[in-house]
């Protein structure tokens, strides 16, 4: 069983980031420090050391892998030894009573293995109406036949080379009366402390204490589930021999959706008109994510503005855990106008009648009032402005001659 009395303490779990187990931290040492509450000095260093060990990232891995007890025989329990500071609440952990501190020799519990992380790309209409999909998985399971071992009864036994370590150590002369130590993997045992002879390893694993196998998972995609949240499957995670399996981590790739972009619970899509319907009114339909369509009317003269912004209220994406609510659909409008020339003059003359009235004009009167035409604009015209006016600026400086100078009276 793993150790979780840490993580209860501050009213958190395994999953919890850095900033949620601060958040809690902080709530709670608010609520028994002494000072507001003075029968609360053993609870107070309850909460203190739990959140010692799960704010440091070491302390924290420690702890996951080796439970409390672990931590002590570690020595990264920090300036805090549970069982003083607890008494019969860490020695009831152990076993122990009265916050003794025997057991020491009784070893560790089970390390726990890495969690296997795996992506898995989802439509945004499968986030809109939820989907269950299997996924195929390769993982490591325990060996049946030798259940683990790897071989025959009493076949596994310790390196020699190593003497059961895993690793090797080697000096190096790098000076008088210097020298410099290194650790590596020993190449007998492969790092594993331990040897089998070929002839007594486990037929089926060939001494490896595994096996590989496929695994079905059914991955529940909920309504209203979100880009890169994760689904958990606990202890589905490689096995191995005298370890705690870990986990199964499936994260959501939402994929890129053609119509619609979503925006937390809201979704926003694009639609263009022409003019026509922006002064005079228009009706269109829209193909919701659950099949749906969508009628979406507005009234002649209600005038819309290119980028104008419109709100469909709760026909957005469905709420996570509470998938009855739902955020709000925007449509955002792109105008489009109509070619030069469209109409001839009288319907123009027809059009600016109906149109609200020019704003009144006064012309200028004096010499210095010059016309101009206006003509299409791109980049490269504007580019080339610049090189024309550059190469002006050059031919002035070029005739103006070298050294020019007033003369001195």
């Amino acid at each position: 069983m793993a150790d979780n009395k840490l993580y209860e303490i501050l009213g958190v779990t395994r999953s919890s980031s850095d900033s949620e187990i601060k958040r809690s931290y902080h709530k709670l040492a608010k609520e028994f420090h002494p000072d507001k509450n003075p029968e609360a000095g053993d609870r107070f260093k309850e909460i203190s050391y739990a959140y010692e060990v799960l704010s440091d990232p070491k302390k924290r891995q420690t702890y996951d892998k080796y439970g409390l007890k672990g931590l002590q025989e570690g020595g990264q329990g920090g300036g805090f030894p549970p069982d003083d500071l607890f008494g019969g609440f860490f020695g009831d952990i152990f076993g122990m009573g009265g916050g003794s501190r025997g057991g020491r020799g009784r070893g560790r519990g089970p390390v726990r293995g890495e969690d296997t992380i795996h992506p898995l790309k989802v439509s945004l209409e499968t986030m809109y109406n939820g989907k269950t999909s299997k996924l195929q998985l390769s993982k490591n399971v325990i060996c049946g036949p030798c259940k683990g071992v790897g071989g025959k009864p009493g076949a596994v036994v310790p390196c020699k080379d190593c003497h059961g370590q895993g690793i090797k150590v080697s000096y190096q002369q790098i000076g008088p009366n210097m020298t410099r130590q290194f650790q590596s993997r020993c190449p007998t045992c492969q790092g594993q402390g331990e040897t089998i002879n070929d002839k007594d390893k486990c037929p089926k694993c060939k001494g490896k204490k595994v096996l590989n196998e496929t695994k079905i998972l059914e991955v529940h995609v909920e309504k209203g589930m979100r880009d890169h949240q994760k689904i958990f499957f606990r202890g589905e995670g490689d096995q191995q021999p005298d370890t705690e399996p870990g986990d199964v981590v499936i994260v959501l790739q939402q994929k890129p959706h053609d119509v619609f972009q979503r925006t937390n619970d809201d979704l926003v899509m694009k639609h263009e008109i022409t003019l026509t319907e922006a002064l005079c009114g228009f009706e269109f339909v829209v193909k919701h994510l659950d099949g749906r369509d969508l009628l979406v009317k507005h009234l002649p003269g209600e005038v819309i503005k290119p980028g104008d912004l419109k709100g469909i209220q709760g026909e957005g994406m469905p709420l996570y855990k509470n998938p009855f609510e739902k955020g709000n659909l925007y449509i955002k409008f792109d105008v489009i106008f109509p070619e030069n020339n469209f109409a001839s003059e009288e319907q123009m003359k027809l059009i600016e009648g109906i149109l609200p009235p020019r704003p009144a004009f006064v012309m200028p009167t004096g010499e210095d009032v010059e016309e101009v035409n206006l003509m299409e604009y791109t980049a490269s015209d504007r580019n080339r402005g610049r090189e024309e006016a550059y190469a002006s600026d050059d031919e002035e400086q070029m005739h103006a001659g070298p050294g020019v100078q007033c003369a001195h009276q």
